[in-house]
């Protein structure tokens, strides 16, 4: 109750005796504080706003201009060939002549020159002629461009500063889109098969496809992106599965190195470091990319993205109970030793948790629906819609994990599992699904991240992740006792824990969402691994790509655990345009199925081999390239699927297409980086498996590969 006092600005009370009025000095400064600070970030948003509406031109530049013409003007010279004396007679008084006339048409030959630039570096940024060019041997062609570049890009671009002169993503022909669909389910359907889906594919290039197509045309030149908002709203927003294993992705730590054993110390910097690189966000410091849309952003079922510009606090989850610690005292942000300070009394803090809190988050781990209806029923009101707020509305969740992981005991490669399923799924309770991202602080200092897809893809998350660790052990620090560094201030409010009233009703739907995520979770077949016998840097002098390396190495590998190709999922990024998020690779071509079968015959010579790998790598590069330009498969064929929903009409080969031929996604890759070296997350959805027999197999296949060039392993 005493924090509730101390939080209220002013209290009065009226007896016989009058009106007694008491005002809190201390709140009353965080009021002002609070104000202060909110008015500085609007300020900040607007100049911001207005520094990126004028690049690739600048301020500077219009001053430049003006004091040119104003120079010129005082030189007896008109540089605007009488458009100055036009502009003063008629728009001007009097006494205002001698100096505005110049200004005004300052402004108006910047502003032209401002669109001048950003039209002709969107025209530059469509050329992607570059990508097909062999690496350090440009053409003159590429080299001319280069140079205009670095002309029309402009200086010290902010964060937001290339979005309006990115081009959009283009609408690939329908023809070019159905010949590599069918191209690349060849290796995967029998003669007949084929046969039944190229007549499909052709009836629909001449038929449905057109009017599904010009639809869709007129969306691109109205959207600033014809797919994202509907692969956002259909593939991730829409699906009524579990977000758990199926949707969320994590990243680790250092795996051989913990800077410090604390837990609250670890958490203490981490927490700090993510708050430094929201600070470089709002201000827009962060090199140019895709507009992160990072915190405080959370899924509310029945789903939508709810995204705030602002939190002061975050939302913390210790031995099945929640908690909101603020970020800021006295208009600063809080330091590593004072977060340190403040999650140690979370988990010092003896209070056991209410009924149903300890394993509410498994509403955000099972099925969307019973959790849309709980939310609604129990979440609507009172102090669990309070409670709820603060967790939504932090700017993340930070669980204090009560295990420890990492490469731990005698069997490491088994620790190394759990660790990653702790990171996937954890407990099932645990974890708040739903938040933009959940980190987690194990008991031993290592830390890890889970993340909701739908905001986001991995390299903008993988981004943050490298700065945050980066930060934490180069720039912040320990004491030699593990400790943050820093300096306390005992005047900190402590945190405060939410408070839940959850029916026995309730429970009951908890208990069942969290008997769904628990089955779930005990269905993953995990294996993680380390491989140290090379990184990129051999394979780069086999003077192949790493990502053709290692596809070829996964399908190679797929086949030996398999015995059959299947299709596969490789995420290439589309941010060569406004609002770009992924494109899919099907890795599984004719040229990589011949490599694959060479390897498994006896037969073939290494010179055979490697020749068939060369062109199985050339093919990949070429897939990934049409991909990163807007002339993939999959997007395209989903967005005429949507339009023919909306329109209501039927086709045999979007249908065939949606069921992808009768032939299952076995595999699916996306990269990161783990260590320095080859990182990759792959998941191996074909059942049954085998998960470490699988993990077996690629290592084989890329020592496999490596052998073909016969390199040295050091």
């Amino acid at each position: 109750m005493a924090e509730a006092h101390q939080a209220v600005a002013f209290q009065f009370t009226v007896s016989p005796e009058g009106v007694d009025l008491r005002l809190s000095h201390a709140a009353l400064k965080q009021v002002y504080l609070a104000g202060l600070r909110s008015w500085k970030k609007k300020i900040t948003r607007l100049r911001n706003s207005l520094v990126t509406g004028m690049f690739p031109a600048s301020p500077a530049s219009w001053l430049v201009m003006a004091a040119a013409i104003l120079a010129s003007q005082a030189s007896r010279l008109d540089p605007s060939m009488g458009l100055i004396g036009k502009i003063t007679d008629a728009y001007l008084s009097e006494p205002a002549r001698a100096g505005l006339g110049a200004l005004a048409f300052a402004t108006l030959l910047w502003l032209g020159l401002v669109v001048t630039m950003r039209g002709a570096l969107r025209a530059l940024l469509c050329y992607h002629g570059w990508m097909g060019e062999e690496h350090g041997r440009p053409s003159h062609a590429t080299k001319c461009w280069l140079a205009l570049v670095k002309i029309f890009a402009g200086r010290r671009p902010m964060l937001y500063s290339y979005q309006a002169s990115l081009p959009r993503l283009p609408v690939p022909p329908i023809r070019d889109t159905v010949q590599r669909y069918l191209e690349s389910m060849r290796p995967l359907l029998s003669d007949s098969h084929f046969q039944h889906t190229a007549a499909l594919g052709r009836d629909f290039e001449h038929s449905l496809g057109p009017r599904l197509q010009w639809y869709l045309t007129l969306k691109s030149w109205w959207a600033t992106n014809y797919v994202s908002d509907w692969w956002e709203e259909y593939v991730y927003l829409r699906g009524r599965g579990p977000l758990m294993v199926n949707s969320n992705y994590y990243a680790m730590d250092f795996l051989y190195v913990t800077p410090t054993p604390l837990q609250a110390a670890r958490a203490g910097n981490v927490v700090h470091a993510l708050l430094l690189y929201r600070r470089l966000l709002n201000r827009e410091q962060i090199k140019p990319g895709r507009p992160p849309r990072l915190a405080p952003t959370s899924r509310s079922p029945p789903d939508s993205l709810q995204h705030r510009q602002d939190s002061r606090h975050i939302a913390v989850f210790h031995a099945g109970r929640f908690f909101r610690v603020g970020l800021y005292h006295g208009g600063q942000l809080l330091g590593p030793r004072e977060l340190q300070a403040q999650f140690q009394r979370i988990l010092d803090d003896p209070v056991p948790p209410a009924p149903g809190e300890e394993t509410l988050a498994a509403l955000t781990a099972g099925p969307r629906e019973p959790w849309a209806r709980a939310r609604q029923t129990y979440f609507g009101s009172g102090r669990n819609q309070e409670s709820l707020r603060a967790v939504e509305r932090a700017a993340f969740f930070l669980t204090l994990d009560t295990t420890e992981q990492g490469l731990l005991g005698p069997e490491p490669g088994r620790a190394l599992d759990r660790y990653a399923k702790a990171l996937l799924h954890g407990q099932c309770h645990d974890r708040w699904f739903d938040k933009s991202f959940t980190l987690i602080v194990f008991r031993n200092g290592k830390i890890g991240l889970n993340a909701e897809h739908s905001w986001a893809d991995a390299p903008i998350m993988g981004h943050l992740w490298e700065y945050t660790l980066a930060t934490d052990v180069f720039q912040l620090g320990y004491g030699v006792d593990g400790h943050c560094k820093g300096e306390l201030d005992p005047s900190i409010p402590p945190p405060q824990k939410l408070q839940w009233e959850i029916p026995e009703e309730c429970r009951q739907v908890i208990q069942g969402s969290l008997r769904a995520a628990q089955a779930l979770a005990d269905d993953v077949d995990f294996h993680t691994f380390a491989f140290k016998d090379f990184g990129k840097g051999l394979i780069k002098k086999c003077r192949t790509s790493p990502d053709s390396f290692i596809q070829l190495a996964l399908q190679l590998a797929h086949f030996r655990d398999k015995g059959k190709f299947c299709l596969t999922y490789e995420a290439a990024m589309t941010r060569l345009f406004r609002e770009g998020r992924t494109e899919t690779v099907r890795s599984c071509s004719i040229e990589s199925c011949n490599f694959v079968r060479a390897m498994t015959d006896s037969a073939q010579s290494a010179a055979q081999r490697l020749a068939l790998f060369r062109v199985a790598a050339a093919k990949h590069q070429t897939l990934y390239r049409r991909a990163m330009m807007g002339a993939g498969i999959d997007r395209h064929l989903f967005c005429l699927y949507v339009v023919s929903k909306y329109l209501g009409v039927d086709s045999p080969f979007l249908r065939e297409v949606r069921g992808c031929g009768g032939v299952l996604w076995g595999l699916k890759r996306g990269r990161g980086n783990l260590q320095e070296g080859v990182g990759l997350g792959l998941t191996h959805p074909v059942f049954p498996q085998d998960a470490h027999r699988f993990g077996a197999n690629i290592r084989t296949a890329l020592l496999d590969l490596r052998a073909l060039f016969n390199l040295p392993l050091k």
